[in-house]
């Protein structure tokens, strides 16, 4: 059984340090683990490629004339985690979520689950607007879980009910379920107040809290994670403590 988690959050937020950062983690735990951007920007997977940007699925499929092959979309990144970029379109023509569908059916089409067997896959996407295409991975059934990346600032939080409201939405379809809200520092007045009654407003809870800290600067500036460049430190160990926790007991097996 593959772990399937998608992480959403305002754009700018920290979700992509956070996830890279779990990716990390979870590969250090001993899973094979998948990350999967999905944000035009696609810088998802830099921390984990030293800093470099990889080819993303659509520019892929855009340039290339002759067959695609799995290992134009996939690529290893730090301890062999499976770095994986939708991509979007050409700026100001197109639609980013359909983007973000085309680069799911050519992952399918060539089978890269059943090729890589990652026993976990992170999707890392934008929740500043949850159209159809960004609401892929919890509407379709990609994703069992969806966990929400929010500080305790107005636009952050708004994003988060946003995404909290489309997984209500298809509540009862058998598609993905909210398992909370990570609550990522911005240290602004009773930011963990706020992020509290957030939770509670749309029926979730807090499952873990990232404090500000620079050695994710650090890290970042040589384009690597803090489990990479500082696996010891207080930093290191919040990250694997929430790496280990999200993904819960169902996979547990794996790394046994």
């Amino acid at each position: 059984m593959i772990k399937k988690i998608a992480i959403y959050g305002k754009g700018g937020i920290g979700k992509s340090t956070t996830v890279s950062n779990l990716s990390a983690a979870l590969s250090l735990e001993g899973y094979r683990v998948m990350q999967i951007g999905c944000d035009p920007k696609a810088d998802s997977t830099r921390n984990l490629t030293g800093g470099k940007s990889i080819p993303t699925v659509l520019d892929v499929l855009r340039g290339t004339k002759g067959p695609v092959r799995l290992d134009d979309l996939v690529h290893r990144g730090f301890n062999n985690v499976f770095c994986v970029e939708a991509g979007g379109p050409t700026p100001g023509i197109g639609c980013a979520g359909r983007g973000i569908i085309a680069a799911f059916e050519k992952l399918e089409e060539l089978e890269a689950y059943e090729t890589f067997e990652p026993d976990i896959v992170i999707y890392d996407v934008l929740g500043d607007v949850v159209c159809g295409g960004f609401a892929m991975p919890m509407r379709e059934g990609y994703a069992d879980e969806v966990a929400i990346v929010s500080s305790g600032e107005m636009m952050a939080l708004y994003a988060a009910h946003n995404i909290a409201q489309a997984i209500k939405n298809f509540a009862g379809r058998s598609y993905a379920t909210l398992s909370g809200i990570i609550m990522n520092r911005r240290n602004i007045e009773n930011e963990e107040a706020l992020v509290e009654q957030a939770a509670r407003e749309i029926g979730t809870e807090v499952i873990g809290q990232v404090p500000r800290c620079g050695l994710v600067q650090e890290a970042e500036a040589m384009g690597k994670t803090v489990v990479e460049c500082f696996p010891e430190s207080d930093m290191g160990r919040i990250y694997r403590s929430l790496a280990v926790q999200l993904v819960g007991a169902k996979v547990s097996a794996v790394a046994s």
